[in-house]
């Protein structure tokens, strides 16, 4: 079991003014980082800690603090960064901690939405993100384009495709021929969607949201980008997990567009991809299936 050494928590405990902890109780479930329920007098926090040489944190931390900008309390929660620092090349990411109970999931859906709706209207005019982020531990590109279908294949299918051509000699899944086809094959469905530009949490499957006790929607464990709202959805429906009312509330807010199951399957490709580029296994014959099915609309 890994340990917080007396120095970081030394370090922690200076930064919130506090004595040492009435608990330390280490949170198991994540693969990247290392996490842990951290009790004060007055305050409980939830606290990862990250050794790999690259700032995971620093960026969760800028995605948290920019998608609190837009949502509605009243439906939705996002954890406030109380604390980031980097002691020796350690990072170690301070929110504030939410019990989870199991609700319904109208409010996550509505406060989604809302959030959703929100960033729209603060009127961003390019896609993508200003800083280099992570999608899991795989690199997720910096930079903006003013075009929706050139911000998706540039900055996210592209990048993803070339960090599977050195990890793979399958051919039949990289030949040169078919990316292309399945390149100008994303181009044309997408050629007449008018997407929302939204700030999305970027993955959102179902152990990245939950309920707090007051039946409020929680999101956590964001990869954010400005990009088009429907991805967001896409990625609830690849591993399940989120309700009817769930999504119910949130096409209340923002309604259905026509060719949005194919889009499902574009969205979720990127996932895919880099599921494959952390996983192979498996995760190989679904980027072949999901060729197939680009392919074939």
């Amino acid at each position: 079991m890994q340990k917080l050494s007396l120095i970081e928590i030394n370090e922690i405990c200076e930064e919130l003014g506090e004595t040492y902890p009435k608990s330390i109780e280490q949170v198991h479930g994540g693969d990247i980082h290392s996490a842990w329920k951290i009790e004060f007098p007055n305050k409980k926090l939830f606290l990862k800690r990250n050794i790999r040489n690259k700032k995971f944190l620093e960026f969760e931390k800028y995605c948290l603090q920019n998608l609190r900008k837009f949502i509605n309390q009243e439906n939705l929660i996002i954890p406030e960064v109380i604390a980031y620092k980097n002691i020796k090349n350690i990072e170690i990411l301070l929110i504030e901690w939410i019990d989870m109970h199991n609700f319904d999931q109208k409010k996550l859906g509505k406060g989604l939405g809302e959030l959703h709706l929100k960033s729209a209207e603060s009127n961003p005019n390019m896609f993508g993100f200003p800083i280099e982020g992570f999608i899991g531990t795989t690199d997720q590109k910096e930079g903006f384009e003013d075009n929706w279908i050139d911000c998706f294949l540039n900055l996210r299918i592209i990048p993803q495709l070339l960090i599977l051509k050195s990890k793979t000699l399958d051919k039949e899944i990289l030949d040169k021929e078919i990316i292309n086809k399945v390149k100008e094959k994303i181009k044309s469905e997408l050629l007449n969607h008018k997407p929302i530009n939204t700030l999305v949490h970027g993955d959102l499957w179902s152990g990245n949201a939950g309920i707090d006790k007051s039946g409020k929607g929680v999101i956590f464990d964001p990869a954010s980008w400005w990009a088009d709202n429907e991805v967001d959805i896409a990625m609830t429906k690849l591993f399940g997990g989120f309700r009817k009312e769930f999504y119910e509330e949130y096409h209340r807010v923002l309604p259905i567009k026509n060719g949005f199951e194919k889009r499902i399957i574009i969205y979720n490709f990127y996932h895919i991809l880099n599921h494959a580029n952390m996983f192979e296994g498996g995760y190989l014959k679904q980027v072949k299936d999901y060729v197939k099915a680009i392919l074939n609309m």
